[in-house]
């Protein structure tokens, strides 16, 4: 009988590189975006010294991913492992800014100008094979536990950040006839040994070798016949290990000590399923481990039941009262100025929505089946549908204003237009250039950060004379224009601190640290059609901050 064999569905890419990054923490919000808008799982860890990731979901969203980070001219040549899983290998997704990419706490370490020579997969057998050459795993104990080159030396370290040390000391590092011994260096993807080589060389050693693409590049390339490989290869994810061809291997995983189990170690009398192994065992207290077996219980008592997690269905019945099926649906975008006008005004209007966060690199159908021109933040009710964000404030304020932002007079509700057209259309373009100059193709933003300060002056000497824009309290005019002078103000806070515009910057100080701006610059994950439904705000954040039935009573003063 012929059975159906079907292919893995995850594809899990491993990359790294060396690269001088400047605007690191820019690259955050556009890569979280995008993989979070194609369902792409794992970590990326950013630096000024480079990028470190390990990504997976569809193929195609993966190489998505890839693609975006290849546009980037110093990413261009990045090169990534690929290997396959029929499950998932991370449950979500994660963009961290660091220090360093792999952290060895060593100033003046860099792989980019410093490290050893590259060695390819299939001349390293000969290279270890060297009498002559001393093989360093530079791994951490646990890893090398499960699995190493024949020969090699492990220097029985806890974290990477203690191999400087280890190299002060090794004696297998110790002078030979007069001059250092030749090196070859190994870890798991190859950006380990990139770092120490670097340290290597900037210690003396002039031949220095490091296999490239790491152990799982050797795995995907040398046959198991001719490998020098023993054991498996530990990977951080729910695979625990790999074996040649890059198969996941048959290793688990301590879920106290999150460490790979060796084998023989589940018929220790110190493991204890969700509680200990023998690495962790003596290193735990028993409250720690009472708390693990009533974690494992609870786990194991959802799982029979069927449920994701204890207290789910209590969770769904929750939501259904807090968001009524025919709410209110708000595409939006947190950083936007517009839309953050947007939640302001229903928030202030105590009207609770379903919120779909939208990546703009990837914008849902629905949303442009909604509104066509497909900015952000567009409303969508049972009868029509409202895609201008003042279109939006003046709608949720018509329909309950309890703190009285719409103004009573005539020419005060014609001022406030005539202030918010200045915001949107003049002020909007200096600000977009002052921020990003060089998508205007500047060479800087300063002449439009000075057109812009031009424009904030009026706004301070008007709250010299009164505390709120709309007089003496916080109105319409205020929560229209507050987003935009916010994000003027974030491009370089300590000029901006520096100007003399005391009344402007104590309203604008106000607004950032009330309750108002906490809840509607909550973080949610970017929607997708399967998600469940979102409610904004959100009964987290709402109930934390002490929020009833209106919103009157965390909005600014």
């Amino acid at each position: 009988m012929n059975s159906e064999v079907t292919s893995p569905v995850y594809l899990t890419a491993a990359f790294y590189k060396f690269v001088d990054l400047p605007d690191f923490a820019e690259m955050k919000p556009p890569l979280l975006a995008l993989c979070e808008a194609r369902q792409v799982k794992g970590m990326v860890l950013l630096a000024r010294e480079g990028i470190n990731s390990t990504i997976a979901g569809a193929a195609e969203d993966v190489h998505a991913v890839l693609a975006y980070l290849r546009s980037d001219p110093r990413l261009a040549d990045l090169e990534h492992k690929a290997s396959y899983a029929d499950k998932p290998p991370f449950y979500r997704m994660k963009v961290r800014l660091k220090k360093e990419i792999v952290t060895m706490g060593v100033p003046g370490v860099s792989p980019t100008h410093m490290a050893g020579t590259y060695v390819k997969p299939k001349d390293w057998n000969a290279l270890i094979s060297s009498p002559d050459v001393v093989v360093i795993d530079t791994r951490n104990d646990y890893e090398v536990e499960i699995g190493t080159f024949k020969g090699a030396v492990n220097p029985d370290i806890q974290t990477f950040s203690q191999l400087p040390k280890w190299v002060e000391q090794a004696r297998e590092l110790e002078d030979r006839h007069g001059r250092k011994p030749r090196v070859a260096m190994f870890c798991t993807g190859g950006i380990r040994c990139e770092k120490s080589t670097a340290l290597l060389r900037a210690n003396g050693f002039d031949d220095v070798f490091h296999l490239q693409g790491g152990i799982l590049k050797y795995l995907e390339d040398i046959p198991p016949e001719e490998s020098l490989w023993q054991g498996q290869c530990f990977v951080f994810d729910e695979r625990t290990s790999v074996g040649h061809g890059l198969l996941p291997g048959k290793l688990g995983i301590c879920r106290s000590c999150r460490d790979p189990l060796a084998e023989g170690m589940t018929d220790s009398p110190l493991f204890e399923l969700g509680v200990s192994c023998p690495r962790c065992f003596h290193t735990t207290s028993d409250e720690h481990k009472q708390r693990a077996r009533e974690r494992q219980r609870q786990f194991q008592l959802a799982r029979a039941r069927g449920q994701v997690h204890l207290g789910e269905p209590q969770k769904q019945k929750m939501m259904a009262q807090w968001l009524p099926a025919d709410a209110p649906v708000l595409y939006s975008f947190r950083r936007c100025p517009y839309a953050m006008r947007a939640r302001l005004a229903l928030l202030s209007a105590g009207i609770r929505c379903e919120l779909r966060e939208v990546a703009l690199a990837q914008k849902p159908q629905s949303l442009l089946v909604a509104s066509p021109k497909g900015t952000v933040p567009v409303l969508v009710l049972p009868n029509h549908v409202i895609d201008q964000s003042m279109d939006i404030m003046l709608w949720a304020l018509q329909q309950h204003d309890p703190q009285a932002w719409l103004p009573k007079e005539p020419q005060q509700l014609s001022d406030t237009f005539a202030l918010v057209n200045v915001f949107d259309d003049e002020f909007k373009h200096h600000l977009d250039r002052y921020k990003y100059p060089t998508r205007y193709q500047l060479t800087d933003g300063l002449a439009h950060r000075d057109a812009g300060e031009q424009l904030l002056r009026p706004l301070d000497d008007k709250l010299q004379t009164q505390p709120y824009l709309n007089g003496q309290h916080w109105g319409l005019a205020d929560a229209a224009t507050a987003p935009f002078v916010r994000q003027f103000a974030q491009v370089d806070r300590v000029w901006f601190n520096a100007q003399t515009w005391t009344a402007l910057s104590t309203w604008l100080r106000a607004f950032e640290d009330s309750p108002a701006y906490q809840l509607c610059m909550h973080k949610y994950k970017v929607w997708h059609a399967d998600h469940k439904p979102v409610a904004y705000p959100s009964f987290e954040t709402s109930t934390s901050v002490g929020e009833a039935n209106t919103s009157s009573q965390v909005l600014v003063r």
